[in-house]
């Protein structure tokens, strides 16, 4: 072991370097979302919490779904960085900021439409999506600069400058804090000032994104480049790579909308029970995305540079430590129900029961830790067809048929089946994709002109 980590000195640094400051970044998200939950909370009238907590999940399922435009500009920037490809570096920020102004845009016109049919799925009392609405119309202002700081946090990451996304991150989230504070607590806005909040900080932190990136920007080769700007052959890969991976969130957030709902469908308690233990997962997801971060950027640099003998030491080291914080977190779950889940709520007459559930945590986080660092280095190679591809059939073949065992039975240990086995199907079918492209890899390398 220590032989390799020599043998990897270099490697290690940058990819522990990297990792570190995109956790803390992507931590910044929770903890900002928690106090504002609190701010709500202790207000007299608990059906502003209601209100807004129905309308987050519109916004999650909205914004995660859209995510894509992250992942594709940091995955394009990372190889044109490789190839020290100034002009593709600029034109992968300029051309997934056009997509993304475009979809927020549509979003924001498209507001009431979207906001009639999601609190209707939804299904709130009517006075609790009152308040949501006014939430929703308040925080949908948003919508364009929410994407486009996908676009410019992504373009970041490309480029290793991601001390700039932690920046970004903070000034975001304690812009969206003080103004949360001062909206609710001082100026009685309730759920509406909670929205106008969040819009207000998305913008600061566009206006500071776009600061900082102008900065590192030669306008020369800005003018330069925006003359290939509808390039024909760039801009549909630019857009199919986008289209799959658009395909693969939306098969990930569908999938965890039929768990909620099948929950309900095995009764309050079930549903209570299933919703702690899923913020356990959530929780992780934070700290796993950070290392798939770092794997996506890394496997695209490397594969910019053609230093194809990096990639397999890179995802071997992403594979240890994703995999190192997944069991240990599911570990303290399974050993320590009572003190994990104390921490987020006092019922004990929940946690009695969560035990029998606590030990699906150690396949579902095990699989999930694998699966997304296996899907940061598909990202990072931009095989977006493989993503797409693995994500239908893992939820076909690998979900469907247990989750609809566990309707049928109305069971919630199959329910937790099902979801361990659409984390498993990720695995298995993105991994035994890897030898293929390992020997790819090697050819590619043997191939290369020798000095």
């Amino acid at each position: 072991m220590f032989d390799y980590v020599k043998a990897n000195h270099d490697l290690f640094r940058r990819f522990y370097r990297l990792t570190v400051i995109n956790v803390l970044s992507n931590l910044t998200e929770p903890l900002a979302g928690l106090i504002g939950i609190a701010f709500l909370g202790h207000l007299t009238e608990i059906r502003h919490l209601a209100g807004v907590s129905l309308a987050t999940v519109l916004f999650n399922y909205i914004y995660e779904n859209l995510l894509f435009l992250r992942i594709s500009t940091t995955a394009v920037t990372s190889q044109a960085v490789g190839q020290d490809d100034q002009e593709a570096i600029l034109l992968a920020g300029v051309r997934n900021g056009f997509i993304a102004l475009v979809l927020g845009v549509l979003i924001f016109v498209l507001q009431y439409p979207i906001g009639a049919v999601g609190f209707h799925l939804l299904n709130g009392s009517p006075e609790v999506e009152s308040i949501g609405l006014d939430y929703f119309n308040a925080r949908i202002w948003g919508a364009p600069a929410v994407l486009l700081n996908f676009v410019i946090i992504g373009w970041f990451l490309g480029r290793e400058q991601n001390g700039k996304v932690l920046l970004l991150t903070a000034v975001g989230n304690a812009a969206n804090i003080v103004l949360t504070y001062f909206s609710i607590m001082r100026w009685d806005l309730g759920s509406t000032g909670a929205g106008l909040s969040h819009a207000i900080s998305e913008y600061l932190t566009l206006l500071v994104g776009m600061l900082l990136a102008f900065r590192s920007i030669e306008w020369q080769e800005l003018r330069t480049a925006l003359q290939k700007f509808w390039e024909s052959s760039a801009f549909q890969a630019t857009f199919f790579l986008n289209s799959d991976l658009l395909v693969r969130s939306l098969v990930y957030m569908s999938i965890w909308t039929i768990f909620f709902n099948l929950s309900a469908t095995f009764g309050t308690d079930v549903l209570t029970e299933n919703a702690l233990l899923q913020q356990v997962v959530f929780l992780l997801a934070y700290l796993i995305e950070g290392i798939g971060f770092t794997t996506e950027t890394l496997t695209g640099n490397f594969k910019g540079q053609s230093a194809d003998d990096q990639l397999l030491p890179l995802l071997q080291i992403s594979l240890f430590t994703s995999l190192l914080v997944g069991v240990t977190t599911s570990g303290a779950c399974v050993l320590l129900p009572e003190t994990v889940f104390g921490l987020l709520t006092n019922h004990a007459e929940l946690i009695e029961p969560i035990k029998h559930y606590v030990p699906w945590l150690f396949f579902v986080l095990s699989f999930f830790s694998i699966a997304w660092i296996l899907e940061g280095y598909f990202a990072g190679l931009t095989k977006g067809q493989s993503l797409r591809n693995a994500a239908l059939m893992a939820a076909l073949l690998g979900f469907a048929p247990v989750a609809f065992w566990a309707w049928s039975a109305e069971n919630n240990h199959l329910l937790w089946l099902a979801t361990s086995a659409f984390m498993a199907s990720r695995v298995l079918l993105l991994g035994v994709q890897l030898p293929e492209m390992f020997e790819s890899h090697s050819t590619n390398a043997s191939q290369l002109p020798k000095l």
